[in-house]
């Protein structure tokens, strides 16, 4: 499975510069949040592959006009061909405004969707906004991490995470992968390429289709 995922500034290369089959390769696109809506449906009109997103905190305009054609998955467990997916939007609450969160409400957040995860048997991607906690965040109040990731990592060790927010231009020496655990820690501003040899896929038995997952009466495929 070839997952492109993207984040927090639109790629000239994919879109003014897009020629025909830059997108044929991929299997899923994922937006991890503070991207134009019209950058998100080109994506997915001209690929072959669905485009599921997250909410950056700049994105309250898509509730005028959301990305045509793509699935949010803020809030949401998600099963994509065999891929157990856990997204959370949003970013450290530093003054009034949408799609930010304080601490303890992001662990709320997460509290609500531990039925999901037990019932499927843990996750393998992590969608987030934000970053982690001392894991590529920010020292400012509007770029810091949530320990909330962090605890959620050590408790599942999902294969990955992957979130925006973060800028690679703010810093000489911000990573764009790193390790916690064992869980690859991506940071996906601008775009970024994932790899996943079909062996490392934890559930294989789900449709080809996005699968959205309804505790009360999923039983698996």
């Amino acid at each position: 499975m070839k997952i492109l995922f993207i984040s927090d500034e639109e790629s000239a290369y994919l879109w003014e510069h897009y020629t025909p089959g830059k997108l044929a390769d991929y299997d899923l696109m994922i937006s991890c949040g503070d991207l134009d809506a019209d950058y998100l449906s080109f994506l997915v009109t001209m690929g072959r592959a669905p485009l599921l997103y997250v909410h950056g905190n700049h994105d309250y305009r898509y509730a005028v006009r959301p990305p045509e054609g793509c699935d949010c998955i803020d809030d949401q467990f998600v099963i994509y061909n065999g891929l157990r997916i856990l997204g959370l939007g949003g970013s450290y609450r530093y003054h009034p405004g949408d799609w930010q969160y304080t601490e303890r409400e992001m662990r709320r957040r997460i509290r609500r969707l531990q039925p999901y995860i037990r019932r499927a048997g843990g996750i393998d991607l992590v969608v987030t906004h934000a970053p982690v906690k001392g894991a590529g965040d920010g020292e400012d109040p509007a770029h810091r991490g949530f320990q909330a990731f962090g605890d959620l990592l050590d408790r599942y060790q999902p294969a990955y995470l992957a979130h925006g927010h973060v800028h690679l231009c703010y810093g000489a020496n911000l990573p764009r992968v790193q390790q916690r655990g064992k869980t690859a820690i991506i940071n996906a501003c601008g775009r970024f390429v994932l790899e996943i040899p079909e062996p490392q896929l934890s559930v294989r038995r789900t449709s080809p289709r996005l699968r959205k997952i309804l505790y009360e009466n999923w039983a698996g495929e």
